[in-house]
């Protein structure tokens, strides 16, 4: 049997590519069905998240496998998908290393392990994966937890929400006194809603398409929910704007920022784009008075805290190797083609 993953990721591909292929909560299930169909395929996971599309795969025929996938993103959005392929040993490796913040924009970032186990359990609840994958899965959240107890690698910003209130810190130096709005809540809101307090903002306003899960969320951090229907009638008195929701569509039109900014006296509003898809048109930074940056603008910010985790990376490398081996070792003591 043969782990194979294959995907695209900020690496390789711009968040205006990324986003053709990500894959909606409500896209999972038929996404899923339609991956299994693929010849001579036992079990798959599909990872979406706002750096990376990937797709793992416990395969028979790896070569067929992967003609499936390319055919079905193809089919899927029209273009061709820049994919990366990984096949037995480097897709264990390169899944380890994901799971542990290594292959991540923010090197070292701890949202990424949340969104693995979701995307694994969600396969598993779908009746999608296999034996292999199983135990593929396993490990590697363990691989994580021992990456992370022994290194360094978590120290600093190690999320993209910590990175955005980082990037909001520097535009306006104390952030007490800001406005913050926050449209989304799930779990990189409600990152970025901590960071946000811990850095003495008072006021944060969260809306959400459900709204209990808006309350619930602003409860949590002594802010104030709103209807989403309503945000902006709220917007006149933002600072800061942070988009982070699913939906598959644009929520902020240059239009829709234009006809909101006359209400502003001329006050200027960062935008800062958590979604991937995106939430905001990239026209509405040729307006007067808006600043936009998107998730792969966080880039710069990364930069300039990794020293301390680059000197951990290759302690984590080898850690990494000996998982590596030590589950290819089981797969080759495994390797009868049952699910």
């Amino acid at each position: 049997m043969n782990i194979l993953c294959a995907g695209i990721n900020h690496q390789q591909a711009p968040v205006e590519i990324r986003e053709k292929f990500a894959v909606g909560t409500h896209e999972l299930e038929e996404t899923l069905n339609a991956v299994r169909r693929i010849d001579g395929l036992a079990g798959a996971v599909v990872l979406s998240t706002c750096n990376r599309v990937e797709f793992y795969a416990a395969s028979v025929c790896p070569a067929r496998t992967c003609d499936g996938l390319k055919t079905l993103l193809h089919d899927r959005t029209g273009i061709e998908a820049p994919l990366y392929v990984h096949d037995t040993p480097r897709s264990v490796r390169h899944l380890f290393r994901v799971a542990s913040g290594l292959d991540s924009m923010i090197l070292g970032e701890t949202e990424i392990l949340g969104q693995i186990k979701k995307a694994y359990s969600a396969a598993v609840d779908l009746g999608a994966t296999s034996r292999h994958l199983n135990k593929l899965f396993q490990h590697a959240f363990r691989v994580a937890k021992h990456v992370r107890t022994e290194t360094q690698i978590t120290r600093g910003s190690t999320s993209v929400g910590s990175v955005a209130v980082d990037l909001a810190g520097k535009i306006f130096g104390d952030l007490s006194g800001r406005r913050v709005m926050i449209l989304g809540a799930g779990e990189t809101s409600e990152r970025t809603a901590r960071s946000l307090v811990s850095r003495g903002v008072k006021t944060v306003i969260v809306s959400n398409r459900t709204f209990d899960r808006a309350a619930q969320l602003a409860g949590e951090i002594g802010g104030l929910a709103i209807h989403f229907d309503h945000w902006p009638n709220a917007f006149s008195d933002v600072d800061i704007l942070i988009c982070s929701t699913a939906a598959p569509h644009l929520i902020l039109t240059k239009e829709k920022m234009a006809e909101m900014l006359r209400s502003r006296g001329g006050r200027p509003v960062f935008v800062i784009d958590l979604a991937v898809p995106r939430d905001a048109d990239p026209g509405i930074n040729d307006l007067e008075g808006v600043f936009l940056y998107d998730i792969d603008s966080l880039e710069g910010i990364v930069r300039q805290s990794l020293a301390i985790r680059r000197g951990e990376l290759d302690r984590c490398e080898r850690m990494i190797n000996d998982h590596v081996g030590n589950f290819v070792s089981w797969l080759r003591h495994h390797h009868e083609f049952l699910p």
